[in-house]
């Protein structure tokens, strides 16, 4: 039992600025994983991240003489958000050292709390460094992010508050794991009085400094780190933190960008909360953790670490988080280049939800298509699809763990193409419902060559789609009838500038 450490939280100066926050019930996922889901709702903090708590008790402990020196750190912008408010409260100075990678809202999150910013480096380790060399030369009180009995204490309360909100039955604590003085501080108070209730660290797949110490028995430095978790891209964990969790860790998940957008969703369909990257670490280790496990009618916690979400990022996290959660797969599918194939191609697929469409004329004897379908069964049903397109003669890719694919390829299909004639380019919209895609290639596509096809269902009431069909002057006048029997909106784009520019033969 690490007494000191009990003493320290249980003695932390944190909510001078902190707020004890909720641990709410998750019910919508608790019932899909068929375990009682709560969330401990640190995004809900003054700053949105529970980083407040262990700056502030940090802060609180300063003699008068150091805090009139004031205070620097450095930090991706959690931590920076937490000692400027703190800093604020007993008013002293406070230098915030940042990488200049920072989300924009987190850099202004700061300014708006007072603190003065320098941008230094692409990473945390970086600004770090250079933090250290203002704190020397200026004599100033440097406040560590993680690495800091008083940081880790004021950390700790979170798993105070936690045993004292919920006293009994919980099976695992779910803590998201970037330098580690998150889950130090919770695993030493939690541990030390109950040590049959696990303590699970959650990393990305990329940035898992934590999880490769442990394996090595010492701390490890990382080559390289991900940034789309920024609140715990850390290239190497802290001392004193990495002490206490091979202590008292039970086990480190890691999880992938994927996953963790999925799980973005998945707390914001329980809250109407939007999380940051690293705020959807616990809820995305849950889901693997479960499944791994079998695991049910397990009371499980998910640490909600922080909201401070860039909204660029949404459309990141959007695009994504079907994808993570086995929802959407993404196939590259190759079919005859004749009328009719992509009739026949649907009527492979029948009634399944297609959630992208993307294909450019190549040449005269083959099409490649990237497509999307919407998954109701998961993996299962994605083996599926794959069969059932290989018996229909199609050779098929799954492209749903390509992130090359993922992230580029699937917007740069298109093109101009050779040796076509007689293109026209068109805008249609209609009904987002099962079999409307199906209904549109079958007054189009079985009469006319389709030789340009994008579609994309963003969840909206009416899908958009961009097509190129090749329609010979003799046959206009009687296009043009298909196209207003259909009753789909649509505008025809061939004289279109970018089509001439980067489409059009």
């Amino acid at each position: 039992m690490d007494l000191n450490y009990i003493e320290r939280i249980l003695k932390a100066r944190v909510y001078d600025v902190a707020i004890e926050s909720p641990l709410e019930p998750a019910p919508r996922l608790s019932r899909r994983l068929q375990n009682r889901v709560l969330f401990k709702r640190e995004d809900l903090q003054p700053v949105f991240s529970f980083k407040l708590r262990g700056a502030c008790n940090r802060i609180s402990h300063l003699t008068d003489e150091q805090a009139m020196r004031g205070v620097i750190c450095a930090s991706a912008g959690n931590h920076a958000q937490g000692v400027a408010l703190s800093a604020q409260r007993r008013g002293i100075r406070a230098v915030i050292v940042m990488p200049q990678t920072t989300p924009a809202i987190k850099v202004q999150a700061v300014r708006d709390l007072g603190g003065e910013i320098v941008l230094h480096g692409d990473d945390y380790d970086s600004a770090y460094e250079r933090s250290l060399e203002i704190a020397a030369a200026e004599g100033m009180e440097f406040i560590h992010p993680f690495d800091d009995p008083d940081v880790i204490a004021g950390q700790g309360t979170i798993g105070m508050e936690i045993l004292r909100q919920q006293p009994e039955g919980i099976d695992a604590i779910f803590v998201p794991v970037g330098g580690g003085g998150l889950i130090a501080g919770i695993a030493a108070y939690v541990k030390s009085l109950y040590p049959q209730i696990r303590i699970i660290g959650v990393e990305p797949e990329d940035a898992a400094s934590m999880h490769a110490s442990l394996a090595a028995g010492e701390r490890v430095a990382l080559d390289r780190v991900g940034i789309f978790h920024d609140g715990v891209a850390v290239r190497r964990v802290g001392e004193e933190t990495f002490r206490l969790a091979q202590k008292y860790v039970d086990e480190i998940v890691l999880v992938s960008t994927d996953e963790t957008c999925a799980a973005i969703q998945d707390i914001f369909e329980d809250t109407r909360a939007i999380v940051e990257p690293a705020g959807g670490l616990a809820v995305a280790a849950i889901k693997k953790w479960v499944a791994r496990e079998g695991a049910r009618d397990r009371t499980l916690v998910a640490i909600n670490c922080g909201a401070n979400m860039n909204f660029d990022r949404l459309r990141h996290v959007a695009e994504r988080a079907d994808i993570g959660g086995e929802r959407e797969a993404l196939f590259a599918v190759e079919i005859p280049e004749r009328p009719g194939s992509f009739l026949h191609f649907c009527q492979v697929l029948g009634r399944r939800s297609v959630t992208e469409f993307n294909y450019r004329y190549d040449d005269a004897a083959r099409a490649r298509i990237f497509v999307g379908l919407a998954l109701s069964q998961g993996r299962a049903e994605k083996e599926r699809v794959l069969a059932e397109f290989g018996a229909a003669g199609f050779p098929v890719t799954d492209m749903s763990d390509n992130e090359m694919a993922k992230l580029h390829v699937r917007y740069m299909v298109g093109g101009h193409a050779q040796g076509i004639e007689h293109e026209v380019l068109f805008r249609f919209e209609f009904p987002e419902r099962p079999g409307a895609l199906l209904r549109f290639l079958e007054a189009v596509g079985s009469r006319w060559n389709i030789s340009l096809f994008h579609y994309r269902n963003h969840g909206s009431d009416y899908g958009r789609v961009l097509a190129g069909i090749q329609v010979p002057p003799a046959d206009r006048a009687e296009f043009e009838n298909h196209l207003q029997e259909l009753h789909y909106g649509h505008v025809e784009e061939t004289d279109n500038p970018a089509y001439r520019m980067f489409l059009g033969n």
